[in-house]
């Protein structure tokens, strides 16, 4: 007989340690999620249903996804539980999380999406769209008006099919901003340096390229109603698969269709300057602070940049997950490589380098986490850019030598050959880059003008050390 599904009924029958911490039918949504992807669920979603189980404050969540209209349905079987299972080397632990109150599609469900938008209980907006979901400029950093997608939102009506998170987005706070609603704030959880200024920007791009009479006026509005803090977010969330199911029906003795693994570690860090009422996650470890960007360089460089080496390296050497990365000879020293190389182009006021470096070494080896490195790889051209190239430009206008990050870029160059080698928004520009006659260092010089840094294609030094790199890698070898 097969197991019954999760959902609101069952979880009386579940051992109180699997229950979530707060009667979910209690909670109100407060709070709107762009992103209904796994790393929402183990992380914000967590940190706000602590928060409200600690303060009795009915902090919800309404989560919307911007394509997976499968994956609302599925929530919404289940009355939006669905388990969290953290992956210890001592054994695993799971339990039901009961944050997310309601699941919306943006395209199905765009007039609830906009009537949450303007609603003003809901004093708290945030986003796990991705890089490439706010479909910025890679030469300004502002709004791609460009962007085919972008373009027609632009040409749309406010209430019309839109199709960007960041179009529907701005005409939801401009609905907001036209009725007088009370103040929002908007909060990226995304890996991009400066995340609050960054959709700022393109949020009042959006605002300012659109065809609305009264854009002045919204922009003086939002600039006076809605905060966008900057944030850090940690937390290593492995794609689930068919194993995390079964290991889930184990656990709690009934199908969740949607589970979630993730390492124990989690880190929230948020600029202090909110515009409305919040949830009280420093209730539950976030810490508030008023600059985030020592954090925030450290956890790019550091950790995504570590990350996103071990992908492409260990890619070239034939492993398939981190794990079975970090347990080669050369694992370990690749990251406490990388942390020494970039750590100098670090601001004072964040983590020690050298212990946050012993921190990514145990939660890399953890052998309890099964994290995909054609997943980590992918989107390379966006991460890329954020991660390693500023470091890269830093350091190499002070002189200093830069082997290590030459060399995972040359594991990136290398990735790029074949378009499905990893997925990536520019996979077909970035494969139509090696032509059969061009020396290596010319396919160097021109991946990177497709990621925007035409300094560096122009640095002669960086394309033939990077260049030198790849036949080595090519026959599976990663030397450091």
């Amino acid at each position: 007989m097969s197991a019954d599904a999760l959902n609101r009924t069952v979880l009386p029958r579940l051992a109180p340690e699997l229950r979530p911490p707060v009667d979910p039918a209690e909670l109100r949504a407060r709070v709107v999620h762009f992103g209904l992807g796994a790393f929402h669920r183990a992380h914000q979603a967590v940190y706000t249903e602590q928060a409200a189980a600690l303060s009795g404050e009915p902090w919800g969540i309404s989560a919307v996804a911007p394509r997976s209209v499968g994956t609302v349905r599925a929530l919404r079987g289940q009355d939006c539980l669905y388990s969290l299972t953290e992956r210890r080397p001592d054994g695993n632990r799971s339990r039901v999380v009961g944050a997310v109150v309601d699941a919306l599609a943006m395209g199905p469900d765009a007039k609830a999406v906009d009537a949450l938008l303007a609603d003003p209980e809901v004093t708290v907006v945030t986003l796990t769209v991705t890089e490439k979901g706010y479909h910025r400029s890679a030469s300004t950093g502002g709004l791609d008006t460009a962007a085919a997608p972008v373009a027609a939102d632009l040409a749309a009506d406010s209430d019309g099919p839109l199709t960007t998170v960041v179009g529907r987005l701005a005409a939801g706070l401009a609905a907001r901003m036209r009725a007088g609603a009370a103040p929002i704030s908007v909060v990226s959880c995304d890996n991009m340096a400066g995340n609050g200024a960054a959709l700022r920007r393109i949020v009042h791009d959006f605002v300012r390229a659109s065809a609305w009479p009264d854009r002045a006026r919204v922009l003086e509005r939002m600039a006076e109603a809605v905060a966008f803090p900057a944030t850090v977010v940690d937390r290593i969330v492995p794609a689930a698969d068919e194993s995390d199911r079964a290991a889930a029906v184990a656990a709690l003795g009934v199908r969740d269709a949607l589970p979630v693994t993730a390492e124990p570690y989690r880190q929230w860090v948020l600029e202090d300057s909110f515009a409305a009422p919040r949830p009280p996650w420093e209730r539950d470890g976030a810490l508030f602070v008023p600059d985030v960007a020592p954090y925030q360089l450290a956890k790019l460089r550091l950790l995504n940049g570590s990350h996103s080496a071990l992908a492409y390296l260990g890619t070239a050497a034939g492993r398939t997950t981190i794990a079975e990365t970090m347990a080669t000879d050369w694992g370990e020293r690749l990251v406490r490589a990388l942390c020494a190389e970039v750590s100098p182009t670090l601001p004072a006021g964040g983590p020690d380098p050298v212990g946050y470096a012993d921190d990514l070494v145990v939660r890399f080896r953890n052998p309890g986490m099964r994290h995909l490195l054609r997943q980590i790889g992918s989107d390379g051209s966006l991460k890329v850019t954020e991660r390693w190239l500023p470091a890269l430009r830093a350091l190499r206008a002070r002189g200093t030598h830069t082997p290590v990050l030459e060399l995972a870029l040359a594991a990136w160059v290398l990735g790029t050959e074949r378009a499905d080698a990893f997925t990536d928004p520019a996979a077909d520009t970035l494969a139509a880059c090696w032509a059969p006659s061009a020396r290596p260092s010319e396919t160097v010089r021109a991946l990177l003008r497709v990621l925007g840094a035409a300094d560096l294609a122009d640095d002669d030094a960086l394309t033939a050390a990077v260049a030198a790199r790849l036949p080595a890698l090519r026959a599976g070898r990663v030397e450091i």
